[in-house]
């Protein structure tokens, strides 16, 4: 079994909480790195529109298919 297929077993494992858990942690280690490098925050709003886009396009289309 290759390392995509192995990750994909233990991904499925997850129940819904450990997943809202994980997104969690991931939010709290941005706020970190955005205390420690202040000047992330003086981008223009529409960067983060845009990456917002970006990270969301594929989720969105596996959804809907």
């Amino acid at each position: 079994m290759g390392f995509l297929e192995d990750m994909n077993q233990r991904v499925k494992r997850l129940s819904l909480i450990d997943v809202k858990l994980a997104q969690g942690a991931a939010m709290f280690l941005a706020l970190i790195i955005v205390k420690l490098i202040p000047q992330i925050m003086n981008l223009s709003i529409w960067w983060f529109v845009g990456l917002l886009i970006i990270c969301a396009i594929k989720p969105i289309c596996v959804f809907w298919k």
